[in-house]
C-alpha cells in the first residue's frame, strides 16, 4: 500500500467568498499533496470588497474540533489563521499540542484586505501574550508585525529585523516576516526575512509582481505546513511557499512547485 499523504490540522475561519480561510487552506494543501483535517474559529460573509459579517463559534465547540481532529489520525503540522476572539484565542492555545511534538505555524490574521477587523482588540492581546510561545513559525506581513508590537510600520530593513527579534523575543520560534508590502524596489523584486530559531536571518527574494489578491497569506502559510509535514526543512519551506504564491500571482493556478 502506498504511504498515507501527511495530515494537516488548520484552524481557521470560512470565507463565503472562497477567496480565503478554509478554503484556500485546503486548496492550498491539496496542491502540495498533503490532506487536511479542519476546527472552523468562525463563520464569515465576506466579498472581495467587504467584510460582511463574522459570526465566531462557540469555544467549547472550537476545542472539541481540535480534540477529536487530533485524535482522528496523525497531524504531521497545524497551521492556525483568523481566530476572531479572545475567547478563541485561549481555547486554542490551551489544546495545542507542543511545537516539540509537531509544527504550528501561526498566520495572524487581524484585518482582511478590505479593510475590515477579524480579530478583537483583546484577542490580539492574547495572541501576543499566550499563542506566540506556542508557535513553531509566525508569519506576518509588515502590518501584521507593527500592529502585534503596536508600534509605527518598519520603514527600513533595520526596522524589519529590530520586529522580529522583537516577536521571536516574545516567544515564536522563527518568524517569516513577508515583504509584499515594502516599498518596490528598483530590481523589481520582493523579499521575505527569515529568522530562524537561531536567530540566523535568510533573505529569500523573487520577482514582485503589482496587483492584489485574496488569500496569499493563508496559501504562505499552509504550503509551509504542507511542507513541515513532509519533513522538509523550514528554509526549504518558506522558500516553496513563496515560489507557490508568486506563480499564482502571475496567472499559474494554485499547484504546488515540484520538489
Amino acid at each position: 500500500m502506498p504511504a498515507a499523504a501527511p495530515r494537516v490540522l488548520v484552524i481557521a475561519a470560512t470565507d463565503s467568498s472562497g477567496g480565503a480561510g478554509l478554503t484556500r487552506d485546503v486548496q492550498t494543501l491539496t496542491a502540495w499533496g498533503t490532506e487536511a483535517c479542519c476546527a472552523v474559529t468562525a463563520v464569515t460573509a465576506q466579498t472581495d470588497a467587504q467584510v460582511l459579517g463574522v459570526w465566531p463559534l462557540p469555544c467549547d465547540c472550537l476545542a472539541q474540533q481540535i480534540r477529536a481532529a487530533l485524535r482522528a489520525g496523525q497531524v504531521g503540522a497545524v497551521k492556525i489563521g483568523m481566530l476572531a476572539t479572545a475567547a478563541s484565542v485561549q481555547a486554542v492555545t490551551a489544546e495545542l499540542p507542543s511545537r516539540d511534538s509537531l509544527p504550528i505555524v501561526l498566520d495572524p490574521v487581524l484585518v482582511s484586505s478590505s479593510g475590515g477587523p477579524l480579530l478583537e482588540a483583546d484577542g490580539i492581546d492574547r495572541l501576543r501574550q499566550h499563542l506566540l510561545p506556542r508557535v513553531s513559525l509566525l508569519t506576518p506581513n509588515l502590518p501584521e508585525a507593527a500592529a502585534l508590537l503596536q508600534v509605527p510600520l518598519a520603514q527600513s530593513e533595520a526596522q524589519m529585523l529590530e520586529q522580529m527579534r522583537a516577536l521571536q523575543a516574545l516567544g515564536a520560534a522563527a518568524v517569516l516576516l513577508k515583504g509584499g508590502h515594502e516599498t518596490p524596489t528598483a530590481d523589481a523584486q520582493v523579499t521575505d526575512r527569515l529568522l530562524a530559531p537561531g536567530g540566523q536571518l535568510l533573505r529569500l527574494r523573487t520577482t514582485r509582481v503589482m496587483g492584489n489578491r485574496r488569500g496569499t497569506g493563508c496559501s504562505a502559510a499552509s504550503a509551509i505546513a504542507a511542507q513541515l509535514a513532509m519533513g522538509i526543512s523550514l528554509a526549504a519551506a518558506c522558500a516553496g511557499a513563496q515560489a507557490y504564491v508568486a506563480a499564482a500571482l502571475m496567472g499559474d493556478p494554485w499547484h504546488a512547485p515540484k520538489i
